[in-house]
């Protein structure tokens, strides 16, 4: 099963777009699609309508209380979704007895080799901390969501920091892309932002840039994925691209990089 963490620092940069976004256009290529919310805030969990009671949440999954596949539920858009409720906090207490807590997320979806196609793994925007650890260990790709505004290198930086050191204690370590999101080309700002993001991380800057909308709020409140709500919507057109190139990405991934620095794409024009 393919695992793509989805990561930053700092909150409101569209992580958790990102991740649900992601996963219902993954879901519509036929992929079947799990998305896990490793957000104690679930918000990933709440944009897809989706309220937990008793059921068996991720925090009953990393405490071995259930199976990924006792756990999942059927979310819109076609998506298996991995829910959070804010008792995920505890994880942080009951990791201190493990010997390896970095390392249960990724026996867990071992387990579930074979059920999914492909894992969207969305972080808490907290770089460092034992959950975001558990999902760069379980994942093949993580991507650095990075938002085109005002100190958003910093984050991205500071994120990048803590995957470094991931990479140097895995044998195969996941490999970085970055994500520009929320761009409005009307500002000059952002498209500053692009071009520092293309000057400091180079060919891993995924070449789809995913635009500011109105409709991925709009699909938020009503608890869908934007192909749902719109699916002719410019945001709907970006993350068809993003996950278009997110499914290149792992079919090169035994193949070497090309040298050459891709250009970034923007999509067509949003409705």
């Amino acid at each position: 099963m393919r695992c793509i963490a989805v990561m930053n620092q700092k909150g409101g940069c569209g992580k958790t777009t990102t991740a649900v976004n992601l996963a219902g256009a993954l879901a519509e290529r036929g992929e079947k699609t799990l998305l896990i919310d490793l957000d104690p805030q679930a918000h990933a969990t709440l944009a897809l309508g989706c309220a937990i009671g008793e059921e068996p949440s991720l925090l009953d999954v990393l405490e071995g209380r259930a199976t990924v596949e006792q756990s999942v539920i059927a979310a819109p858009g076609s998506i298996w979704l991995l829910p959070a409720t804010q008792d995920l906090a505890e994880f942080e207490e009951f990791s201190a007895r493990l010997i390896h807590p970095e390392r249960v997320l990724a026996a867990a979806l071992d387990a579930a080799e074979g059920v999914f196609d492909v894992a969207i793994l969305d972080c808490p925007p907290r770089a460092d901390g034992v959950l975001t650890k558990n999902a760069l260990r379980a994942s093949t790709i993580a991507v650095l969501v990075v938002e085109t505004g005002a100190f958003a290198l910093q984050g991205a930086l500071h994120a990048r920091r803590i995957l470094g050191e991931v990479q140097g204690e895995e044998t195969r370590p996941p490999r970085l892309r970055v994500l520009a999101t929320l761009f409005d080309r009307r500002l000059k700002l952002a498209r500053e932002i692009l071009v520092a993001l293309q000057a400091r991380f180079g060919d891993a800057l995924f070449e789809t840039v995913i635009r500011h909308s109105a409709r991925l709020r709009e699909a938020a409140a009503l608890g869908a994925p934007v192909q749902l709500v719109d699916a002719a919507c410019g945001a709907a057109s970006d993350f068809a691209a993003l996950a278009e190139e997110v499914e290149r990405e792992e079919a090169m991934r035994e193949t070497p990089s090309s040298a050459a620095e891709p250009p970034v794409r923007l999509s067509s024009p949003a409705h």
